[in-house]
């Protein structure tokens, strides 16, 4: 009689196994456990990552204020012009 039971909760076990290792739980889970087993890799790929974004966002920001400035210095001119066409520029 228990072998007939622990036959069947075998028997029962392995398809509840399968459906939970299809269900979303079951990927994560196992998402998780490959991150551990190359040593944590890939989130240090994607920290290098978004380093590098940041860095190039960083730059562009400095590109766009001497832009900025530049303009604001361009505008300053044309108004003085504007405002008094006779007089020179300092």
């Amino acid at each position: 009689m228990w072998l007939f039971v622990v036959v069947l909760v075998i028997a029962l076990m392995i398809p509840i196994t399968a459906i939970l290792l299809d269900s979303p739980l079951g990927r994560s889970l196992a998402r998780r456990l490959e991150g551990q087993t190359d040593g944590g890799g890939g989130r240090g790929k994607e920290v290098r990552e978004l380093e590098r974004r940041v860095d190039v966002l960083e730059s562009d920001l400095q590109d766009l204020t001497r832009s900025l400035t530049g303009m604001r210095e361009e505008l300053q001119f044309v108004q003085r012009l504007l405002e008094d066409p006779k007089k020179k520029s300092p």
